[in-house]
Parts: C-alpha cells; structure tokens; sequence
C-alpha cells in the first residue's frame, strides 16, 4: 500500500455503506504492527482496551488504564499514516461524569493522536456521545458483548437472544446514533439482529461473531494471526498460525547458541 495515499476519514465510511462497500477492521497495538496492517489497506486500525489480554496478560480488559490506553495510540498513530485509528476509552474512563469523559477523550485525541474513540453502552451514555461529538471527537459506539460490563454479563457470552433484549438493543442503537455516532460495532449477538440494527441505521455496524450482514467486520489480530492459543473465540477465523512459527524460530536459535553454530566466527 502506498503510503501516500489518502488517509481514511469518518466521512469516508459511511460513503463505503452508502455504496454497499464493506468495512475493513483489525486490532493493532504497537507501531511495527499497525505499519503492516496500514501496508494491507485495512480501513480502520483499532487500539482495543482487548490489549489488556492479548498484550498486558490480564484476565478481562477491566484493568486497562488510560495510560495504557494512550502508550499505545501514540504507538499504532507512529506506524499507521492511511488507516483511521480509533482508540477505546477504557474502564471508568467516560463512565463517572460527562467532564471526566471529555478529559480523557481529549488525550486520547490530543496525546495519542487518534482519530476517534469508541466506548460501550446504549441509551446510558447517549448523554456522554453527545457531549463528545459537539466538542468534535468523533464517536464510535459498542453494544452486544461489552467486555467492560464482563461481570454484569456473567462472562463472554452471545447477547441479545431473546425478543424484549433484541428490542432494547435496537432501541440503544438507535438512540447512539440520534446521539452522533459515526459507527456502531455490534458484538456478539444473532445475525438476524445485527441485520435488523444494519438495515435500520444509517451509520456503518461493524460486527464481531455477529455475522456476515454488517457493514464491515473486525476481529482481533492475535486471533487472526494464531497468537492467541486455546483462547480463539469459536467465530474467529485463523489466517495464519504464527504462534507455532515464532516457537519454531526461537527454538532453532536457541539450538544453534547451544551448539555454537549462532552466531558464526568472523574474520
């Protein structure tokens, strides 16, 4: 990809929904690994606070921090120069008042040089997206599987699969977007639902093991890659398996130290 090419902005996602162009989302955290997904041509590159799993080795994402949050914007900004980067407020970050989500908002704007936020919930947080949005940063929204609400949800789990909880659900989507989303992932929930959500909003969805009628799709580049192990969730699909490489690798270079082949005498 060339890296002159023109930068991804909001506005150009929802023209691809307008021309029934599907979205294209991955994961990054670090700069080598935003460089190359940018090279692929991915539309948006998402610092998730899923680092907090995939990179930090916690158990949920509930114990990323805003530091965190920031270290690794300013790192997938550094690699990435076409690809939109959006960057999730993390826990307790935009939940305790409308100022407090403004603050830290800004410095993942201001310091890590994102493009956009996303934070999770509906009609909840409506009041927050709007605040944002007036001050000018640009809003993703989340609804379904909202892994900061893991212990409220009793685990990772498919939502939304009753017909008063679908209801709700599009009722939130609705009212994120009244409210100034550019964007809406939905998590985790029926096809038939994130069908409906698609059809009924005039924003992208952007869908996570919740089937193949969104606008587009995401998933984490661990599970993509076949770093994760026996985590991968049962929707994802393994476009490679560097995790036996890179064991493969480094078990060659350590047989070569033992047996004095690495690194070679020179002259």
């Amino acid at each position: 990809m060339n890296r002159t090419e023109k930068s991804v902005r909001v506005p150009d996602l929802q023209a691809k929904k307008t021309r029934g162009e599907k979205l294209t989302v991955l994961t990054a955290y670090d700069a080598t690994m935003a460089r190359l997904l940018d090279s692929a041509g991915l539309d948006i590159l998402l610092v998730g606070d899923s680092l907090g799993m995939v990179v930090l080795g916690y158990d949920t994402t509930l114990n990323v921090t805003m530091d965190d949050m920031v270290r690794h914007t300013q790192a997938v900004r550094r690699g990435a120069s076409r690809a939109l980067v959006v960057a999730d407020l993390p826990f307790l970050s935009y939940q305790i008042s409308e100022e407090e989500a403004m603050r830290n908002a800004g410095r993942l704007i201001q310091e890590g040089h994102a493009g956009a936020v996303k934070l999770e919930g509906g009609a909840s947080v409506t009041h927050i997206v709007h605040r944002l949005v007036s001050a000018g940063i640009p809003v993703m929204g989340h609804l379904g599987l909202t892994p900061q609400s893991f212990h409220q949800l009793g685990g990772f789990r498919r939502q939304a699969t009753e017909p008063d909880q679908q209801e709700l659900l599009l009722a939130d989507a609705q009212a994120l977007q009244e409210a100034g989303v550019f964007a809406v992932v939905l998590e985790c929930i029926p096809d038939a639902l994130a069908r409906r959500v698609t059809e009924a909003l005039a924003v992208p969805t952007i869908g996570i093991g919740s089937g193949p009628y969104c606008d587009g799709q995401v998933l984490v580049i661990h599970d993509v890659l076949g770093l994760s192990g026996a985590a991968t969730p049962p929707f994802v699909k393994r476009y490679a398996n560097l995790s036996e490489t890179v064991v493969e690798a480094a078990s060659a270079f350590a047989e070569d130290v033992k047996v004095g082949k690495f690194p070679p005498p020179r002259k």
